[in-house]
């Protein structure tokens, strides 16, 4: 019997990645299963990213090992994105690093900075992949509660009293997920001198800035914020791409070059055909975000009546590709989902997937159609 790595006691499969499999056995038996479960974009591209890959095939590089920094054109397609959507001025010759899908960076991220022993502050509620990363290269992760008093940001003052000493990183995530808050007018530049005084690399996660928000915010438009801030994006909701699985690490020339020397010993660059697409995606006009919103829009508002049908509270300000909703007082999330999984054949996440601070929620996804949601409330009244 070969013993596996140490590495795997720490973590365990992703939630979802057992769950789906329950719910697809559910669908396998014949059960009508309508999932508000993941956030996977079920609309389309824009169609000019889907005339660019098919116009690649025919390249003659189309086919050849790429490039482990991408093709120029897609980091200075990259750039222009970042310095018209959010003020920010990147070289893209060496402050930015395209990625397959920002989950890769969180590992990249992590295998780059942290040594064994080495702290990292990780948000409860929050992305369970920055703790199981944080366990796979023998780091410990330190959770700091966010609630929603405090509108779901951290809590300087409760961090400031707290042991630093070992903190090498910070994981923050605003637009939120899973809670949609947005970020305040000074929670970034909080964030900035925070990491500053405590010479902490601080990262946000940004992908959800575009849904369902009028004012897209980057951390990295804070004076200063490259010496000690990287952020991570995403085309997969903005651009109705998850499974292309394009990304993007973005901060200092200095901490790109560190990120890079793992990507460069761990993988190859992205397929050609789908550099060309999201360049083409990244040059979309502003029309393109205020139809895509007008589709969730409608989604969300029919969401809200299944959340209210529930007996749920929310908030309406939030933003992002999902409902965070509180269930009624004293009623557990997973044993909630899954009544309503098993007795109404609907998935539903169990605010738990994201913490202890997730008790007593639970996260509906606007990945499904109108109609799907309108039969949801129907089962559920």
């Amino acid at each position: 019997m070969i013993e596996v790595a140490k590495r795997l006691q720490t973590v365990e499969e992703y939630y979802f990645s057992k769950k789906l499999r329950e719910v697809a056995a559910l669908a396998a038996s014949g059960k009508p299963i309508i999932s508000l479960g993941i956030g996977s974009p079920d609309l389309p591209p824009p169609p000019k990213v889907l005339e660019a890959i098919s116009e690649s095939f025919t390249h003659p590089n189309a086919h050849k090992y790429q490039s482990y920094q991408g093709l120029p054109e897609l980091r200075e397609a990259m750039a222009t994105f970042y310095k018209t959507q959010f003020a920010v001025e990147l070289n893209p010759a060496s402050e930015i690093l395209p990625l397959m899908g920002s989950k890769e960076g969180i590992m990249h991220i992590s295998m780059a900075f942290l040594n064994e022993g080495d702290a990292v502050l990780i948000p409860n509620p929050g992305y369970p992949t920055y703790q199981s990363v944080t366990n796979l290269v023998g780091a410990k992760g330190v959770f700091y509660n966010l609630d929603a008093e405090n509108n779901w940001m951290p809590d300087f003052e409760a961090l400031e009293k707290s042991d630093l000493t070992k903190v090498k990183l910070m994981w923050v995530n605003y637009p939120h997920m899973p809670t949609g808050a947005k970020p305040t007018e000074t929670v970034f530049e909080d964030l900035v001198a925070f990491g500053k005084r405590h010479n902490i690399l601080i990262i946000n996660d940004n992908p959800y800035s575009f849904i369902l928000n009028d004012a897209p915010k980057s951390l990295l438009a804070v004076e200063g914020a490259k010496d000690v801030c990287l952020e991570l994006n995403s085309l997969s909701k903005t651009f109705n791409m998850s499974g292309w699985r394009v990304g993007m690490v973005m901060g200092s020339a200095e901490h790109i070059n560190h990120i890079l020397k793992v990507k460069s010993n761990m993988d190859s660059g992205m397929f050609f055909g789908i550099q060309k697409g999201a360049i083409e995606a990244l040059h979309c006009a502003d029309s393109w975000y205020s139809e895509l919103n007008k589709v969730y829009e409608e989604r969300r508002k029919l969401v809200w009546e299944l959340a209210d049908a529930l007996d749920c509270t929310y908030d309406k300000n939030a933003s992002g590709l999902f409902i965070w909703a509180k269930l009624p007082e004293g009623v557990k999330s997973e044993a909630f989902i899954d009544k309503i999984l098993i007795e109404k054949n609907i998935f539903i996440t169990p605010g738990t997937v994201f913490g202890t601070q997730g008790e007593g929620y639970i996260r509906f996804s606007l990945c499904a159609t109108s109609e799907a949601i309108k039969e949801t409330i129907a089962r559920v009244k």
